[in-house]
């Protein structure tokens, strides 16, 4: 229930902490939680209450009046108005100690896991110009720009520092025509600085564009790809493998630090190398971590629900016999397995498994499960039911695919 906001009445505020969703967190004098966006834990500020409801509220920073001596100044002019940024007023090493401690303290709050026993989060090796895919939403005026922090207002940018290099050269030569009907503009970098242009709409007529660079371009609607230069796909080289990409088709955004989640699991999934191990890779994408495991086990089974990433599986694939590939949603596909998996890999969006998948890799019951997350929230609701479902999580891993923002992936290692 939300109470009429006074938006003349001000409040000094001391912020305790920041929490899962990139807000600083204070206390108004009654008690109740307030989430300040922008702000630094040790701060006092004054804040202006945008929302209010019975337990908490939402404020707006209107002045810092003790600053933190953490606080340091925002590489990008758009910080503060740009809702895709949440740490860069952060030093990189505060960032990850804030994710890490934020990831503990979820899986103890709504997983009720008493001392989560979670590792040293592995930093990006670069906290800036990491991704390979950016996603741009259209300007009234067709200016390519993001969604404003406050709202769901768009606004043009000038300027971006998470894109590659070669992302970063492109976006800023795209014009469009206002009143376009594109839903969104999509970039993507592959090997040999290779890029693709994805158009997103809901209409099947493609749109028109002259563009100069030597680039693919492809229009996408509804999981429907329309090449209009170039290739359909993109290829991403991952730890010196290839792997083809479709425009409509799912793929780690930060391409060293895949290779660093790869690594990780073929250092710690204790696979014995028989020809009767089977690894069931549920949400299998473009079959990153696939391509890695078939060689190492005797029956690879991958479960996807995008039409695009499956062709991109089988392709990606093509080279292994022991590989079989069920175009479908997990939780349909799952109960009617006939085969017995050693090992469960499961990389999930950001709701995570749901109840139905988890009951249906409980009944598989493997002996171990390695659950690759990008939700702690989620996260921690699926290891309650995994725990209690007779799992041990005997170890979980934060990686810092998303540097400067509050998101934060894991790797959980559950055994029976």
């Amino acid at each position: 229930m939300s109470s009429s906001v006074d938006t003349q009445k001000t409040f000094d505020l001391f912020l305790e902490k920041l929490t899962y969703g990139g807000d600083a967190m204070g206390r108004l004098q009654d008690g109740r939680a307030v989430f300040v966006p922008f702000g630094v834990p040790g701060e006092r500020v004054r804040i202006r209450l945008t929302e209010e409801k019975r337990g908490f509220a939402r404020g707006e920073l209107l002045e810092i009046m003790d600053a933190s001596p953490h606080r340091i100044t925002p590489r990008c002019v758009h910080f503060g108005v740009c809702g895709g940024c949440h740490y860069q007023n952060l030093p990189y090493e505060e960032q990850l100690q804030t994710k890490t401690e934020i990831l503990r303290d979820q899986l103890t709050r709504i997983g009720r896991i008493e001392n989560p026993p979670v590792q040293k989060m592995v930093a990006s090796p670069s906290p800036w110009n990491y991704r390979n895919h950016v996603q741009f939403h259209l300007t009234e005026e067709g200016k390519l720009g993001y969604v404003r922090a406050d709202g769901p207002r768009m606004f043009a940018i000038t300027e971006c520092h998470l894109p590659e290099g070669s992302i970063n050269s492109l976006w800023p030569q795209l014009e469009f025509e206002s009143g376009t009907n594109l839903e969104r503009v999509s970039v993507r970098s592959g090997k040999d600085a290779d890029l693709m242009l994805i158009l997103e709409s809901d209409s099947p007529d493609s749109p028109e564009l002259e563009i100069e660079a030597e680039i693919s371009v492809a229009h996408v609607f509804e999981e429907n790809a329309v090449v209009i230069a170039g290739n359909d796909h993109i290829f991403i080289s991952v730890s010196g493998r290839d792997f083809r990409v479709s425009a409509a088709s799912f793929f780690q955004v930060n391409t060293a630090m895949a290779e660093k989640m790869v690594s990780y699991l073929i250092t710690n999934l204790p696979i014995p190398n028989l020809p009767t191990t089977t690894l069931l890779d549920v949400y299998c994408g473009a079959g990153l971590f696939s391509a890695f495991f078939a060689p190492k086990c005797g029956r690879l089974i991958g479960i996807e629900s995008s039409p695009s990433a499956c062709e991109d599986f089988a392709f990606n694939l093509d080279e292994f016999n022991n590989v079989e590939l069920y175009e479908g949603l997990a939780e349909e596909v799952i109960p009617h397995l006939e085969a017995k998996p050693d090992v469960v890999l499961v990389d999930p969006p950001r709701a995570g498994l749901g109840k139905r998948v988890v009951d249906g890799i409980l009944k598989l019951n493997p002996q171990i499960i390695a659950y690759v997350s990008c939700d702690p929230a989620t996260l921690a609701r699926d290891a309650a039911r995994l725990i209690n479902g007779g799992y041990r999580l005997k170890e979980i891993t934060p990686f810092d695919l998303f540097p400067q923002t509050y998101h934060i992936e894991s790797i959980s290692l559950f055994e029976r």
